[in-house]
């Protein structure tokens, strides 16, 4: 029997790219701006993926609509899919629970959560309340991923890739920064693992390889088939960006690395796309849209 999952966040990023890369045929994706949790026909599905979020916005957001969304919706969702026998709920969590302090300790699946925003904070709330609902009946699945990257992406990747594309010269050379980032075939190939297994706990979904910001730059430069020329910063103007603009050094510059061992071991995984692949599919959507 086909399993029939139901996908909430239809207009997001990554739900448009399940519909991709999934190998499930029976799917349909539905918004919470059109239908309410109660009116959702649960009895149709066997799998819930709730997708649907608030992420950092460049407006300002009061941070109780984070946590509307983010946690009382989700929450709630839940619940009624519990209520109504659905067999497994998956939430899109983030390495944001953990905060975002760039530093050079590894995290993993059990390290503690810090988060210091409300984007991090109602993500995390969500999970401590989702999480308890587990039981043999129905299973409940957290996965966190660093930043999402493919075909359609928007915010800081798609920034990075319009830089890349426009100068050919760049202050961000010989940096040995690790970051951690996830291609959405991969997260998708994540997801269709977890609902095999029917696989209850949490997961960090990532790419195999942590890369530097010049090595992400590299990649980006070749997939546009262009040569970046890259700039050594003295350590100094990174130090003093640091203090005058912390976050925007931090993700440039800073280290951010996390170990998903466990995750892969439980589930018997490995990412199929490499950084350089996932990046390569990216930049190709990107240069057809232009």
């Amino acid at each position: 029997m086909a399993v029939r999952l139901l996908v909430i966040g239809k207009n997001s990023f990554i739900g448009k790219n399940i519909r991709l890369y999934s190998k499930f045929d029976t799917i349909d994706f539905i918004s919470l701006r059109e239908v309410k949790p109660e009116n959702i026909p649960f009895f149709n599905y066997d799998v819930v993926i709730f997708l649907a979020a608030i992420v950092h916005q460049s407006k300002r957001i009061p941070d109780a609509e984070y946590f509307r969304v983010n946690s009382d919706l989700a929450f709630e969702t839940a619940l009624l899919a519990k209520e109504h026998g659905i067999k497994q709920f998956i939430y899109l969590s983030t390495i944001k629970v953990y905060g975002s302090k760039s530093d050079h300790r590894i995290r993993t699946e059990n390290s503690p959560c810090f988060p210091d925003d409300a984007y991090g904070k109602s993500k995390y709330q969500a999970e401590l309340r989702i999480k308890p609902l587990n039981d043999e009946h129905f299973t409940v699945s957290i996965i966190r991923t660093p930043i999402v990257y493919g075909e359609g992406v928007k915010a800081n990747m798609l920034k990075l890739v319009h830089l890349v594309d426009k100068f050919p010269i760049l202050p961000l050379g010989n940096l040995h920064n690790k970051r951690n980032i996830t291609f959405v075939g991969n997260l998708v190939g994540f997801l269709d693992r977890i609902i095999e297994l029917r696989s209850p706990g949490v997961f960090i979904a990532m790419d195999e390889e942590a890369v530097s910001t010049s090595q992400l730059v590299h990649y980006i430069a070749k997939a546009l088939n262009k040569k970046a020329r890259l700039l050594k910063i003295p350590v100094f103007i990174i130090k003093a960006g640091q203090k005058i603009f912390p976050g925007i050094f931090n993700k440039l510059f800073g280290s951010l690395e996390f170990d998903n061992s466990m995750s892969k071991a439980a589930l018997g995984f490995k990412a199929p796309y490499s950084v350089q692949s996932g990046i390569k599919i990216m930049v190709e959507a990107y240069k057809n849209n232009k």
